[in-house]
């Protein structure tokens, strides 16, 4: 078995060779029983006479309807919905009603009768409400709450609230880079039309028409309904909007209603983090399954240029699909990330930009050649795919097998400077034979050696892709089963050194010395490890030499400065 990488001809770095809260707080009145009587804040009381059912409760916006009598202290009675025998509908938490009702309701569940005592400044307070409420009156309401129509306060400022009129299907919401068809209308609150469509399409967070209709598009399920009430900050603001062909003005400072529907969307998602190679599922996929690294995946797909060249077509006119290793730098980048993200049947269009495909260079096709630095798109289906064997299907003599040639091959793409495809190789092979439990005394031993020597050509591959802390962490696994690893104590010091813990990267050099005293490389890295704390010790002098001078208001040198910084950091200069 190959061992790991050897020491490299000395140079400056001394490198060795070689990834729902909309909820409203819960009100405190839930352990009220019939009959008790509660002050539930703000001097409001709230006697129950009626159990409600379930749980559930109104909550700011919510269109509630109640029944109620409204009567003075001494049994006057000034009000009551029951008499005229229609229920009162209202919009909870918007200001519709006294405040006593707001709060007082909003601790109500469905069915629920409740008497309310209401103190002046919750009700019409010093200038009553004459002929039939006085002066400070305190008011008694006997509420039933019947019903309540839920209403989502969308941006949690009363801007945006959304009434749903017809549930959706399924769970999922689109996303910001989806593209969405919607119907919609919009009326301003005379009722004059402003805007219409019987079917439009737009990316979601490109927008349409108004700010408010992507922000509530992304808050429904495919083929809801539902009513928007839109403040003029989500709408057209104090200017309004001009007249535009056959759509009419909006006043400034205009409220709008909208009725809309989410009729379907398209998912389109980001392969890479730097939104480089997108994805837009054009048609959903079978299943729950992927391919994985090293899986072999049977596609049709059509490549074009940006103009609509095409310059690819595989698996049409009754070719056979186009068969591939996922992982195997068998198709550009882009493309081999793509398809692990689809399923059997799925149809994507994946667009992937020049640093995914084919680069700066011109390359040449099967159907056209590809100026540099262009933007490529493949219309792709994935017609089956074949996993790679996982861990768990495997003996043990094939897991230490597989950890082998993923260890070979993770060598081969270090020395060619393919250092993150090298590091996913070396990460397989421990993922493997991590756990090894069930091994014989042999196996373990061959385990033990795939781990040191996997772990320590990663965290090489972690110093060339400058992720330091991983490169410590890979080392001190080495070092937890090889305590005395030269190379791990090595690279260790490395990655201190660039993450700038100093005294740690002494010890680890110290410790790799006292058990390889002639190690040339370790001695190499001595020297930059001295000269990195003398940079830092003259930076400090520097820095509070600066602040002395400011304080004192004279100038002070370098020296003089250093004094005043207590004990620099020092490194032992035996080597």
């Amino acid at each position: 078995m190959d061992d790991d990488f050897e020491f490299p001809a000395a140079n400056n770095d001394a490198e060795m060779a070689m990834d729902d809260d909309d909820m409203d707080p819960p009100v405190g009145n839930s352990i009220l029983k019939v009959g008790e009587e509660k002050d539930i804040g703000n001097g409001l009381k709230k006697k129950l006479l009626k159990e409600g059912d379930g749980w559930e409760k109104p909550s700011s916006g919510d269109e509630v309807e109640v029944h109620y009598v409204g009567t003075l202290l001494d049994g006057t009675q000034f009000d009551s919905s029951r008499d005229r025998g229609t229920p009162f509908k209202f919009k909870l938490g918007q200001g519709q009603v006294i405040k006593g009702w707001d709060e007082g309701i909003k601790t109500m569940k469905k069915g629920e009768k409740a008497l309310f005592t209401i103190p002046p400044e919750l009700a019409y307070g010093e200038s009553g409400s004459p002929p039939t409420i006085p002066s400070n009156a305190t008011l008694q309401f006997e509420v039933e709450l019947l019903s309540w129509t839920s209403v989502k306060d969308i941006c949690k400022d009363g801007g945006i609230l959304k009434k749903v009129l017809t549930e959706g299907e399924g769970w999922q919401n689109p996303k910001d880079l989806d593209e969405v068809i919607v119907k919609y209308e919009a009326r301003l609150e005379d009722g004059t039309v402003v805007s219409k469509s019987d079917g439009v399409e737009f990316i979601v967070n490109d927008g349409y028409f108004c700010p408010a209709l992507p922000k509530a598009v992304k808050t429904m399920k495919k083929g809801e309904k539902a009513f928007l009430t839109v403040k003029p900050q989500y709408g057209f603001g104090e200017k309004g909007r001009e007249a535009t062909g056959d759509e009419c003005d909006v006043p400034p400072n205009a409220t709008i209603h909208i009725n809309l529907e989410l009729v379907s969307w398209k998912t389109v998602s980001e392969i890479t983090s730097d939104k480089k190679v997108l994805k837009k599922i054009l048609k959903e996929g079978e299943g729950y399954e992927k391919p994985n690294d090293g899986a072999i995946v049977q596609v049709k797909l059509i490549g074009k240029l940006q103009d609509g060249t095409v310059f690819v077509k595989k698996g049409y006119d009754e070719e056979p699909p186009f068969e591939f290793r996922v992982d195997e730098e068998q198709v550009i980048e882009g493309l081999d990330r793509a398809v692990k993200t689809m399923k059997k049947g799925e149809i994507a269009l994946v667009t992937v930009q020049p640093e995914y495909a084919f680069g700066p260079s011109e390359s040449p096709q099967e159907l056209a050649v590809i100026p540099g630095n262009s933007t490529v798109s493949y219309e792709v289906e994935m017609v089956s795919f074949v996993k790679e064997k996982e861990s768990w299907d495997m003996s043990t003599p094939e897991k230490i097998e597989v950890a082998g040639k993923k260890k070979d091959e993770g060598n081969a793409l270090f020395k060619t400077g393919k250092y993150e495809r090298a590091s996913k190789r070396y990460e397989k092979a421990v993922k493997l034979i991590e756990y090894d439990s069930s091994f014989g005394e042999d196996e373990k031993q061959q385990a033990k050696l795939l781990k040191v020597t996997c772990n320590l050509n990663n965290a090489a591959c972690k110093l060339k892709l400058k992720d330091y802390k991983e490169a410590v962490k890979l080392c001190t696994k080495v070092l937890e089963i090889e305590s005395q690893n030269v190379k791990a104590l090595y690279r260790r010091a490395q990655a201190y050194i660039h993450l700038v813990d100093l005294d740690l990267a002494e010890l680890d050099i110290k410790k790799a010395l006292e058990i390889d005293p002639d190690n040339r490389d370790v001695k190499l890295e001595y020297k930059v490890l001295k000269e990195k704390v003398k940079e830092y010790n003259r930076k400090d002098a520097q820095f509070y030499g600066n602040i002395f001078t400011k304080m004192l208001g004279q100038p002070k040198s370098e020296g003089a400065a250093a004094k005043n910084k207590t004990g620099p950091m020092t490194v032992d200069s035996k080597a």
